[in-house]
This record gives structure tokens, sequence and C-alpha cells, in this order.
């Protein structure tokens, strides 16, 4: 059961951050009211939600979630693996040094948030552009210490494992082609997402209640019959950069 969130409002240097959309420029003005409505509804589902203001030089800063990993017992500070976004997880670490005991990992040992998944007391830790074998490893002795364990699998194409692969509760997973015949995720039964719907792959799972992305009507649909219990959420400007639902928070 989650208590806490901590997000960071988007920046107006958005229109600057790091895509492969081709969707157009943020606005940042919808980006802002899109941002509220989500923290709304992670407070509406029970969360404490911290938000913290953008920072300076850094276009992403409001994908907090690619900053740490935070479960029950420590937070996992990441070292980025995109080189214009480090330096992101420095402010992170006194806010969340407030609510758990930190580790830090640093490079050439490189993950983000974005490639890790956590279902119950196991991560899975997605190889991609940004994490490499070095961070998921680090990042695995770290939570090790505390009972949980691990697993790393490669990601593919895409640009983290949480653009791909996402839990929806009742043993159920979010996921890409690329991982609908994963030896690693054998145990979970699949809902496979097309790549006409591929965005809405990232929803998020917040106390038995599922965030979905607006326009997406096929994986609502799928979504609905797992549960009834489900906030749609417009989050059209994040798509610009390559941001999910989950991308926007770090929850424990």
């Amino acid at each position: 059961m989650f208590t806490h969130a901590i997000t960071r409002r988007p920046s107006p240097e958005m229109v600057n951050g790091i895509t492969t959309a081709n969707l157009g420029t943020p606005d940042h003005d919808l980006a802002l009211k899109q941002h509220d409505a989500y923290c709304s509804a992670l407070s509406s589902l029970g969360l404490a939600v911290t938000i913290l203001e953008p920072e300076q030089g850094y276009p992403d800063c409001c994908f907090v979630e690619d900053t740490a990993v935070v479960c029950q017992d420590v937070a996992v500070i990441a070292p980025l693996g995109a080189p214009s976004r480090q330096g992101e997880q420095v402010s992170l670490e006194p806010v969340l040094a407030g609510f758990k005991p930190l580790v830090r990992v640093e490079s050439p040992a490189n993950f983000e948030g974005g490639d890790v998944l956590q279902i119950d007391k196991m991560f899975y830790v997605g190889l991609s552009r940004r994490t490499n074998m070095a961070g998921a490893e680090a990042l695995g002795a770290a939570v090790k210490k505390f009972g949980y364990d691990w697993k790393a699998l490669p990601c593919g194409p895409s640009l983290h494992f949480k653009t791909d692969v996402n839990y929806i509760g009742k043993n159920t997973l979010l996921v890409s082609p690329f991982f609908a015949e994963s030896p690693v995720l054998a145990g979970f039964d699949t809902i496979v997402v097309e790549d006409e719907e591929a965005y809405a792959r990232n929803c998020l799972l917040i106390n038995e209640t599922v965030l979905v992305p607006k326009g997406f009507p096929k994986t609502l649909q799928a979504v609905e019959k797992v549960t009834s219990s489900i906030i749609v959420l417009d989050m059209s400007e994040f798509r610009k950069l390559d941001g999910g639902l989950s991308c926007l928070s770090l929850r424990f």
C-alpha cells in the first residue's frame, strides 16, 4: 500500500526535453494542468504528495521516477543513463532522505527507474540504453540486503522497460508483443497491447486502482476486464516527451 508520492512540476524548459515521439512541442500551460490532475488523482487514492518545483537546466526534470528506486526499506539513488539528465537526482536526495535510508549507485553502473518494475518482493530490471548490467547488479545488491530479489532482462527496442511492461494487479501484466513470450514473465497473466496503442502500456497501479492514459479505448477495455477501479488521465503533453503515468512520480 502506497502512502506517499514525490512529484516535480514540469519546467517551461520541457519544450527542449528528450523525445523520440515526433508529436510536436509540449504546451507547458496544459502540462501544468495535466500534472495538477495527476497529483490530485494520487491524493484521492490516499497518498500524501510532495510536489517539488522545477529544476533549472533540466528540461526532463518532471520525470522523477528515473532518479531513484524506492521501496519500503530503502531508496536507491540512480546515476541516470541520459547524460543531459545526470544531476537531477542530487536535489531528490535530501527529499528522499526524509523518508528512507539512501544507497547511491555511481556510474559507470547506470540505471533509471523507468527500467525497474517492482512486484511484491521482486524487482524486474530492464537492460536498455539507459540501464546497463552493472547498474542492475548494483541495484540488486542494494535491495537484496532487505530481503528482495531481482531479475534482469533485455528491453528490446523501447526506451524503458516500463514503456513495455506494467503490472495492473491480480497477477496481470500489460506487455508489448516483444515481451509476450518472455520466459522471465511466464508466471503472470499477460495482456498484449499492440503497437497502435503502445503508449497505453504504461498504466499505473496505485492501491488497487489503475491509472490509464486517455485516448486508448482497446487498452481501457482490457483493463476494465481486470478491475473496475480505474482513473483515466489526459497525458498528451507528457507523451510528447516519451513520458508516461509512472514517470511522473516516486511512490512508496
